[in-house]
């Protein structure tokens, strides 16, 4: 799959968070400072381009929506980042944020019970 920079992550955000919405609507939904209605427009072409998105017209206007899903999306990223950083290995990742403690006891706890129930 391919990557996404930043900005075009947030209107992807943006995108999964509204379903669908026209160039407006996506604007109105980033983050300030707000980026110019042609900048998002010409993003949500590019966006298209790298079929991450689609659209439907009505009249002279198109109305976006996500081709590729939030989970997929993450999925793809985050096996990307245990491969570039953790040798390919769940285990070295969530044993990183264990040392550092970025998760707790509690945490990890619930993934065993989720890994457990998953099985």
């Amino acid at each position: 799959m391919k990557k996404l920079t930043k900005k075009e992550e947030e209107i992807m955000q943006a995108l999964w968070q509204l379903k669908n919405a026209f160039v407006k609507e996506v604007v109105d939904a980033l983050p300030v400072p707000k980026p110019h209605y042609n900048t998002v427009s010409t993003m949500l072409k590019i966006l298209e381009e790298k079929q991450f998105i689609g659209h439907e017209r009505y009249g002279n206007m198109l109305r976006y929506s996500p081709i590729v899903s939030k989970d997929s999306y993450q999925t793809d990223a985050v096996g990307d980042i245990i491969e570039k950083y953790f040798d390919n290995s769940y285990v070295n990742l969530v044993t990183h944020f264990a040392k550092n403690e970025n998760i707790s006891r509690g945490e990890l706890e619930d993934i065993l019970t989720t890994i457990k129930n998953n099985k």
